[in-house]
């Protein structure tokens, strides 16, 4: 994960600063409308000093209402394994849940420590639920995509899965592989999450049903996640989909797969390209 902060941006310049040049462009000032005598203004910084600030002090234009971005991330887990900082101070607390916490890794491989792998990440779990604070509920850990050695580090700690999939083939068999390296793992438990299911291709035979896709992989059911522009929008916002007044079809979605996984109960798969006015709108979840 990158973790940019930015700081305010300096007043602008009655001149601007091409990307492509060295120096800046010199505008022509006329004092008097009647001899039309230019007067060249002598820039008070560095032309090199002044485009590298207007650079990197440039903040992010995103459409809408959108928050500033802030970065809280000070420490992360190669510095709580390091021993550069305490674990509690590596965690960064979500303003609006004090039971909401997260640890960032976010290195690349080649920056983390040497011998960083399964055995730290367990240590680091066993850390989390030995606080004075009390054993949290659940540690959720983001596994990266693919099946490299962050995979193998990632599932070592772990005692069940929530595998994420798309209704298409290439994700479909990806998945299988993954269940089967799971299952070799020792991790029986095993739920799935279909993302970005589109009833408008299913009713017309251009994407997999729910139910297809529980069939091929014969996984429990946790949650179908409707495709929706909103989640796009939420995400570069910074804000969760999931708070969104009025709340939206992704977002309802969410809420039953989190109900679900904190219940360990599992939905069944409902054919929605079938008789859609004969269902109520929280069919597609499985209600």
């Amino acid at each position: 994960m990158l973790s940019v902060r930015f700081i305010h941006s300096i007043n602008p310049k009655p001149y601007s600063i091409p990307a492509t040049t060295t120096h800046p462009p010199t505008p022509y000032v006329f004092n008097n409308p009647k001899t039309l005598k230019p007067r060249f203004p002598k820039p008070k910084h560095n032309p090199l000093t002044v485009r590298s600030v207007l650079q990197w002090n440039r903040k992010p234009q995103l459409a809408g209402d959108t928050p500033r971005v802030v970065n809280r991330v000070n420490y992360t887990a190669v510095e709580v394994l390091n021993g550069d900082c305490r674990l509690d101070q590596a965690l960064v607390r979500d303003k609006r849940w004090s039971n909401f916490e997260l640890l960032c890794i976010s290195k690349p491989r080649s920056k983390l420590p040497i011998g960083f792998g399964g055995k730290a990440l367990v240590w680091l779990v066993d850390a989390l639920k030995s606080r004075q604070e009390g054993c949290p509920d659940f540690i959720i850990i983001d596994c990266p995509a693919g099946i490299d050695a962050g995979f193998i580090t990632a599932i070592t700690p772990a005692n069940e899965a929530i595998l994420v999939t798309t209704p298409d083939i290439t994700s479909l068999r990806d998945a299988d592989r993954v269940t089967g390296l799971l299952e070799c793992d020792g991790i029986r438990d095993i739920k799935m999450i279909v993302n970005r299911v589109r009833t408008d291709m299913i009713k017309g035979e251009d994407m997999m049903s729910v139910l297809d896709v529980q069939e091929m992989l014969g996984l429990a059911l946790l949650g179908v996640i409707p495709e929706d522009s909103e989640v796009i929008r939420s995400t570069n916002r910074g804000y969760p989909l999931v708070l969104n007044k009025p709340p939206t079809l992704a977002g309802l979605a969410f809420e039953q797969a989190a109900w679900r996984l904190v219940e360990q109960d599992s939905m069944k798969a409902v054919m929605v390209e079938e008789e859609p006015k004969k269902r109520g709108f929280f069919s597609f979840f499985g209600g």
